[in-house]
């Protein structure tokens, strides 16, 4: 098995909003800060918009991804990487034309992801992966923070872990949902490489120290 680094993106969704601020300054040990954007339509959850996203970029260090739970991402995706953001994350659920508009991204300079929610299945996306830097299996039903982790995602992890390495791809896999230090050697033995945890940081006494127990126990167990 080949080494390779566990990403944490800790998800601000979980956040006091009130002490943005702060609490991003509580995760500076996590490797991106992870937004996500609800509008009340694709997911029943109605979040936060362009400006704040914006302020976010200004106010941290930390690579921002931020993730559309939105209707339209055709649209909307490149506004958002206007604004500083290091990677998008768009569903293919929601969108028209998943490969012109990761182009769009990437020629603006911006990562560009696709997402799966658990009752989509990832292989009608295989013969365009290489045009995405990173897949987000989502291992709870998108719209709000704190829901279980559903391990029958980790077939799907598996499936398309195989398939990115048998193809000798550089696609991150990301995982968004219930990821503690209980749940992550889990994800990271399945293939995920990039996992978004949310209340398991943020609940936490210490957010720094969270975050490493979440990278340590996943590294331990990820799978190339």
């Amino acid at each position: 098995m080949r080494f390779m680094s566990i990403q944490i993106a800790p998800s601000i969704l979980s956040a006091d909003f009130a002490n943005l601020e702060r609490d991003l300054r509580a995760i500076s040990t996590a490797d991106m800060v992870h937004v996500d954007v609800m509008d009340h339509h694709f997911v029943p959850n109605l979040t936060l918009g362009e400006p704040v996203v914006e302020r976010i970029c200004q106010v941290t260090d930390l690579p921002v991804d931020v993730h559309l739970m939105i209707e339209d991402p055709d649209r909307w995706a490149p506004e958002f990487a206007k604004l500083g953001v290091a990677s998008v994350t768009f569903h293919t659920g929601a969108v028209h034309a998943p490969v012109r508009l990761a182009r769009q991204l990437h020629n603006m300079g911006v990562k560009a992801c696709l997402a799966v929610r658990p009752a989509e299945p990832v292989e009608p996306i295989f013969d365009i992966l290489e045009e995405f830097d990173m897949i987000l299996v989502m291992t709870v039903e998108p719209g709000f923070g704190g829901q279980k982790f559903l391990d029958n995602q980790m077939a799907k992890t598996r499936r398309l872990r195989n398939e990115i390495s048998a193809r000798g791809l550089g696609t991150h896999i990301q995982v968004d949902g219930g990821v503690s230090p209980t749940t992550a050697p889990i994800v990271a033995e399945a293939g995920a490489d990039v996992l978004v945890a949310g209340s398991a940081v943020y609940a936490a006494y210490d957010p720094a120290k969270a975050i490493d127990q979440i990278r340590r126990a996943a590294q331990e167990r990820y799978r190339d």
